[in-house]
């Protein structure tokens, strides 16, 4: 489809199988079309010499048009392209156009259209509620950060018990300079893409509210913008969370886990029974499973629930470990825990971020962290549904496992 692109329409007329395996290959078939056609509008002034516009409409050609199983895959494949799209949109916007308060207002105002229960906290309302991780990591913008909570409720009668609850979180650092411990200038630039974390989470609750699981979706999307100035956080800081833990600060650019771990303390305050958290939070993700596979972190079984929901999809994650003694290596001396290695070792670097976000969630609590720093964006060629930019991932892991999780607890 992405090679036909400049056709107005284009049919595809594929051997479906004639079995239970059918709707799977046909919402395959649906969605590969659809986000291997993707592309951003971009900001180019001018026409692009042999540059064809995007194919406009798919046909999928099925043995009865009319078969509702049919129909329902393309619906659902709809709905979730969608949010891929809008996720990779927001992943691909400029930063000077997406800073934390523009951010806010954009998936607040996609959420409420869609029929989402929205709640926003600006800085004053973090700073007056005890959000210091994210406080501590946005004051040193002038774009202040947000918190921002998005409700889903299942159309479940109260004689059927109990609904599930399910609880999202996702990391909008919607740009990382590293702050006063400053990034590399090489490749700064695809830091624009550090809150795919938090554009997946709200796409995918998006796609919530247009297929209506019957289970309770609430998300948390901490946002800020990591900046070094005269009012940035500094080495050496000591930030109290929202949890009450103290943490002493020794590298800033290791800024998505302080506002992760309050999103997260918040979520469990709320009551949960399922934890999944997306984030760009490690480079030690790259280099133990390069750019394709995430690294996944925290409860065994939901860990594991990860990684088959992510090769059904196509979008392949690992259950990593969390030893006890990369937690030793992250003893301080004057608080509850080091954001970091205490001797600033990167050895288990992806671990550490699991190890410390672990710290913000309550035991009855099942949660995964799943790190995308690899797969969220692609600064190479397309490959297969992957464009160049922003990928989506884990925005269809997160919708199998909230069906999954609806269908069997």
């Amino acid at each position: 489809v992405r090679a036909l692109a400049g056709a107005g329409t284009v049919a595809l007329a594929l051997p479906l199988p004639d079995d239970e395996d059918a709707p799977p290959a046909l919402r395959a078939v649906t969605e590969g079309a659809l986000l291997g056609g993707y592309r951003f509008a971009g900001y180019k002034t001018k026409p692009q010499p042999g540059r064809r516009d995007p194919v406009g409409s798919v046909l999928v050609h099925v043995p009865d048009a009319a078969d509702g199983v049919a129909l329902g895959e393309v619906e659902r494949a709809l709905a979730v392209t969608a949010a891929v799209a809008r996720s990779r949109d927001w992943v691909n916007t400029a930063p000077n156009e997406l800073r934390p308060p523009t951010f806010a207002d954009e998936v607040a105002a996609a959420a409420g259209a869609a029929g989402l229960t929205v709640e926003v906290l600006d800085e004053q309302a973090l700073a007056q509620g005890g959000y210091g991780g994210i406080v501590a990591v946005g004051q040193g913008s002038e774009a202040p950060p947000r918190l921002v909570k998005l409700s889903y409720d299942p159309d479940v009668a109260p004689e059927a018990g109990a609904t599930r609850r399910v609880a999202l979180v996702g990391k909008g650092i919607t740009f990382d300079t590293g702050g006063v411990s400053i990034k590399p200038a090489q490749g700064m630039w695809e830091m624009k893409s550090d809150m795919a974390g938090a554009a997946a989470v709200a796409a995918t609750m998006l796609a919530v509210a247009a297929l209506r699981p019957a289970v309770a979706v609430t998300a948390y999307l901490p946002m800020a913008e990591n900046m070094p100035s005269g009012t940035a956080y500094r080495p050496g800081d000591v930030v109290t969370m929202y949890n009450g833990k103290r943490v002493e600060v020794l590298n800033t650019d290791a800024e998505g886990r302080m506002v992760l771990g309050d999103a997260m303390a918040r979520a469990c305050e709320d009551g949960a029974d399922y934890l999944l958290e997306a984030s760009t939070l490690t480079g030690g993700q790259v280099v133990a499973l390069g750019k394709r596979v995430a690294g996944v972190m925290g409860t065994p079984e939901l860990c594991e629930r990860v990684r088959t929901a992510g090769d059904a999809v196509g979008e392949p994650a690992w259950p990593m470990p969390l030893p006890d003694d990369v937690r030793k290596g992250m003893d301080s001396d004057v608080a509850d825990i080091s954001q970091v290695n205490a001797g600033m070792d990167r050895a288990g670097h992806m671990l550490q971020g699991g190890v410390f976000l672990r710290e913000f969630v309550t035991d009855d609590v099942s949660w995964a962290h799943i790190d995308i720093a690899g797969p969220s964006y692609h600064a190479g060629e397309p490959t297969g549904y992957w464009t160049k930019g922003g990928t989506g991932v884990p925005v269809r892991t997160l919708l199998e496992l909230i069906d999954d999780i609806a269908a069997n607890g």
